[in-house]
C-alpha cells in the first residue's frame, strides 16, 4: 500500500493510513525549505523560458484535493516562478449548459497545453468521478466507465507530446477545519468562505473513498499520480516544485539555433 509520493500502476491507496503532516524525503526544517525557494523559482523560470523557446514540449499540471487542500496556494507558488506569457491556469467549475451538451471531456480538451506551454488545472476532469459520484449526479454505470475514458484521454495526450503531472494534495479533516475557521475569523479571507464547503465537509468519508478509487484506477505509466502530504504548506510547495523541476530537466531541452548572419545594430 502506498504511503506517499509517486504511485505505480496497480498500487492500493488507503488515505487514512497516510499522514498528511509527514515530510518524507526531506531532511531539514521549514526554514531550510524556504531558503531553497528562491533558487527553485529561478530554476523554474529558466526551464520555462527554455521550454517556450524550444516550442516542442507541453506540460500539464493537474491539482486535486479536498476544499482548502491548497490548490490556489500551490498555483501562486508555481506562478511566482513562471513568466505568465506561456503559462495558463484553467479552473473547472460547475459545467455550463453548452458543456453539458457534450461529453464530459469536451471542455477539458479545449484547455490542454499547446507547444511550449504549461497549463495548470485547478480541479479537472477528475471532478467527473469525484463530486459527480458523491452527489450521484449521474448513474454509477456512467461514472465507473469514466476511469478508463480518462486513461485513454491522457494516453492520447502523452502520445501527442504532452507530459502530465497529477498531484493529490492530501490534508487531514482537522486541518481542513482549521483552514475553514481561518476564513471565518479573518475578514480578509471572508471572500474565500463558501457555506457550501460545510455541506461538502459532511461528505468527507465519501470523498476519501472516491479519491482512493480515482487514484488507484487512473495511475498509469504515462500519467501517474503523486500523493503529497499537504498539511504543511511549505512542504507541499517544496515537493511539487521539485517534481516539476526534475521533470522539466529530463526534457533535455535546447535553445533553437538561429542564424543571425552579419546583422549589425546601429
Amino acid at each position: 500500500m502506498k504511503k506517499w509520493g509517486k504511485l505505480e500502476s496497480g498500487e492500493k491507496v488507503r488515505l487514512h493510513d497516510i499522514d498528511p503532516d509527514a515530510t518524507p524525503d526531506f531532511r531539514g526544517s521549514k526554514a531550510a525549505a524556504e531558503e531553497k525557494r528562491d533558487k527553485m523559482r529561478t530554476t523554474l523560470d529558466e526551464l520555462q523560458e527554455l521550454m517556450w523557446a524550444e516550442h516542442r514540449r507541453r506540460l500539464l499540471i493537474v491539482l486535486q484535493g479536498m476544499d482548502t487542500a491548497g490548490k490556489d496556494g500551490t498555483i501562486r507558488y508555481l506562478m511566482d516562478g513562471f513568466n505568465a506569457a506561456s503559462v495558463r491556469v484553467a479552473s473547472f467549475k460547475k459545467p455550463t449548459a453548452p458543456e453539458l451538451d457534450h461529453d464530459f471531456l469536451w471542455r477539458i480538451h479545449q484547455q490542454v497545453p499547446g507547444n511550449g506551454e504549461i497549463v495548470i488545472f485547478n480541479r479537472s476532469h477528475y471532478e467527473d468521478v469525484l463530486i459527480v459520484r458523491v452527489h450521484e449526479f449521474v448513474p454509477e454505470d456512467v461514472w465507473r466507465q469514466r476511469y478508463e475514458q480518462i486513461n485513454d484521454f491522457e494516453r492520447m495526450l502523452t502520445e501527442s507530446g504532452t507530459t502530465i503531472l497529477k498531484f493529490f494534495l492530501h490534508i487531514s479533516k482537522d486541518e481542513q477545519k482549521e483552514r475553514l475557521q481561518e476564513r471565518v475569523a479573518d475578514p480578509q479571507k471572508h471572500w474565500k468562505f463558501n457555506a457550501g464547503d460545510l455541506e461538502e465537509r459532511k461528505l468527507w468519508d465519501e470523498y476519501q473513498k472516491a479519491y482512493e478509487d480515482a487514484l488507484e484506477k487512473t495511475t498509469t505509466d504515462h500519467a501517474p499520480w503523486y500523493i503529497v502530504p499537504a498539511n504543511r504548506k511549505w512542504y507541499r510547495n517544496y515537493v511539487i516544485g521539485s517534481v516539476v523541476i526534475e521533470t522539466m530537466k529530463k526534457f533535455r531541452m535546447k535553445y533553437p539555433t538561429v542564424d543571425v548572419g552579419n546583422v549589425v545594430i546601429e
